[in-house]
C-alpha cells in the first residue's frame, strides 16, 4: 500500500508519469522505498529546499505507522 501511495503522489507531481517507478528494497535500517523519476522531473519531486520530499516522507511514515511498519524513502538519480 505504501508503495502505491508514493507512486501516486509522484505521478501527480511530474510531467512524465510513465517514467515513475517505485521499488522496495532492504536497507541498513529496515525497508526502503526507492523512487525513480525522469531526470527532468527530479526537481519537482524534491521541491524547493526539499520540502516536497520531506512531505512525502511524512505521509509515508504516517501511512506505515498505521500498520506498525517503518519505511524510508530514497529518491534516486
Amino acid at each position: 500500500m505504501e508503495k502505491d501511495l508514493i507512486e501516486y503522489i509522484a505521478k501527480s507531481l511530474v510531467d512524465d508519469p510513465s517514467a515513475v517507478s517505485v521499488t522496495a528494497a532492504e536497507g541498513e535500517r529496515g525497508p526502503v522505498l526507492q523512487l525513480k523519476v525522469a531526470e527532468s522531473d527530479i526537481g519537482k519531486v524534491i521541491g524547493k529546499y526539499g520540502r516536497i520530499a520531506k512531505a512525502m516522507r511524512t505521509v509515508l511514515s504516517a501511512s506505515a505507522a498505521r500498520d506498525g511498519n517503518h519505511y524510508s524513502l530514497d529518491i534516486l538519480d
